[in-house]
Formats: C-alpha cells, structure tokens, sequence
C-alpha cells in the first residue's frame, strides 16, 4: 500500500480532492468507491475522537489517522489493539468507558 500511493504521488501529485469530485459528479463506480471510503473515513473519524472522549488529543488523533487514510486506520487499530491486550471492550470503547461500564 504504501509502494502504490508513493508510486500515484509521485505520478499525480498530493491532490487528490480534483480527480474524487471529477470522479463523484460522473456518478459512476469510480465515484461511488471513493464515496464508500469517504464515510469509511468519516465514520472511523468520529469512533477514533469518541472513544478517547471527544478530547482535543482525540480530535487530533482523530484527524491524523484519517488523513492516513487505510495505512492510517491500520497502524491506529494495530496500536489500539495491542494497547487492548486483547480486551475488546476496551479496543472497542477506550479505556476510561470499558473501566466506567
């Protein structure tokens, strides 16, 4: 993953909100892919801010990972997870809720 998106930056460039809006409005597959992984984004965006309390760290946190897009998301969940010890509670909900509930 990350050979191909250093391979597509070097080729096209950092902007990639052109070529998703051209690929949106001709409501086609390629747009609609790239509309799941947006609210992929989004939704993942909201659960990583949530489950650390909606905090400034959290939003930030939040921001970053997304911004990573699927290689940001992974390394999140991997460190979350091992962070977890195998808890799915608290992978899932953070540690202060998995503690409180």
């Amino acid at each position: 993953m990350l050979a191909y998106t250093g391979t597509v930056i070097a080729r096209d460039g950092v902007d990639f909100l052109m070529p998703f809006g051209a690929a949106v409005a001709r409501l086609g597959w390629e747009g609609q892919f790239g509309l799941d992984l947006a609210g992929f984004l989004v939704l993942t965006a909201f659960w990583i801010a949530w489950r650390h309390g909606l905090s400034a760290l959290g939003v930030l946190s939040a921001v970053v990972v997304v911004s990573g897009g699927m290689i940001g998301v992974s390394i999140y969940v991997l460190l979350a997870s091992l962070a977890a010890r195998g808890d799915a509670s608290v992978l899932l909900l953070g540690s202060q809720r998995a503690r409180s509930g």
